[in-house]
């Protein structure tokens, strides 16, 4: 992506990057917490606004940066926690249930739930 910035890492991307894409400006995020190194990263509806094309860009960042480092990551999609080594999912701003993806899904609880409904919506769209 940054080959094709005219100007490569010294674009010009406008206050924010708001001359990116939001796929574009997510890459950009992940990129600058590869570089960086951080032990600790927090990600915040990382593909909430995304194109599938460009979700799928991200997911390949996210699963690169998880590496050797704690995530903290606040997603609504579901198939963005599904790598996870634990999720908690609140209700309400409480925590109704956590453990592994599969773990939850085996126990057929609220999680279980709301991924039939995710993976049900994904196969219609």
């Amino acid at each position: 992506m940054i080959e094709r910035l005219p100007g490569g890492w010294a674009a010009n991307v406008g206050e924010g990057g708001a001359l990116l894409s939001g796929g574009e400006r997510q890459r950009v995020s992940i990129a600058r917490a590869l570089l960086k190194n951080a032990p600790i990263v927090l990600l915040d509806g990382v593909t909430s606004a995304l194109d599938p094309v460009n979700e799928a860009a991200v997911h390949e960042g996210i699963e690169r940066l998880m590496a050797g480092r704690t995530v903290v990551m606040v997603a609504h999609r579901m198939r963005t926690v599904q790598r996870a080594d634990r999720v908690v999912f609140l209700d309400g701003g409480r925590v109704v249930e956590e453990g592994g993806h599969d773990e939850l899904l085996r126990r057929g609880g609220r999680y279980a739930g709301f991924w039939a409904i995710a993976m049900a919506q994904a196969a219609g769209e």
